[in-house]
């Protein structure tokens, strides 16, 4: 039985030190993608406070075969299964390999609004080879919710991961 559960005292570098200790704990050794991204889903959810979802979306293609990225794992309400590369917040990091800090999802271009209650958002690639194969979406309904150091670290936890899903 795992019990990983922060101290909300603490303050977000040492948070951040102890998610990405935690996602190393149970994605090392373990080969299948799904579970690992569902264990980081969990992760980001009991770690990280004021979010409204939390979770994958992963690169995929549609019938033709173009690519979008598709629904992953994930803690919170139901979600856009699928979402059109370089459309919205997460489909700009696909697109781009960056990531995308948002204070105001409303304020941001071609924003998809899968959730009514979310007013911030965080999307980082995760990439292999230098190509996106993932991103981490995460949502809040307070604005201007994530920081810099938020970005900071879950770009870490992506560059973790890239060889893990």
């Amino acid at each position: 039985m795992f019990d990983f559960k922060p101290d909300p005292a603490l303050g977000k570098t040492e948070i951040y030190r102890q998610l990405h200790d935690a996602a190393e704990a149970l994605t090392h050794g373990e080969s299948d993608a799904v579970a690992n991204m569902a264990n980081v889903a969990a992760l980001l959810w009991e770690f990280l406070p004021d979010l409204n979802w939390s979770g994958f979306y992963r690169m995929g293609a549609d019938a033709s075969g173009k690519d979008e990225l598709v629904l992953g794992p994930f803690a919170g309400r139901p979600a856009c299964i699928r979402i059109p590369i370089g459309i919205g917040v997460c489909g700009a990091a696909a697109k781009t390999g960056e990531t995308q800090l948002v204070e105001d999802v409303h304020a941001f271009p071609g924003h998809i609004a899968c959730d009514a209650a979310s007013q911030a958002e965080l999307v980082v690639p995760v990439m292999r080879e230098g190509k996106v194969i993932a991103v981490i979406d995460l949502d809040s309904p307070t604005k201007a919710r994530f920081t810099q150091e938020d970005a900071d670290g879950i770009e870490a936890l992506a560059t973790m991961l890239g060889s893990r899903i």
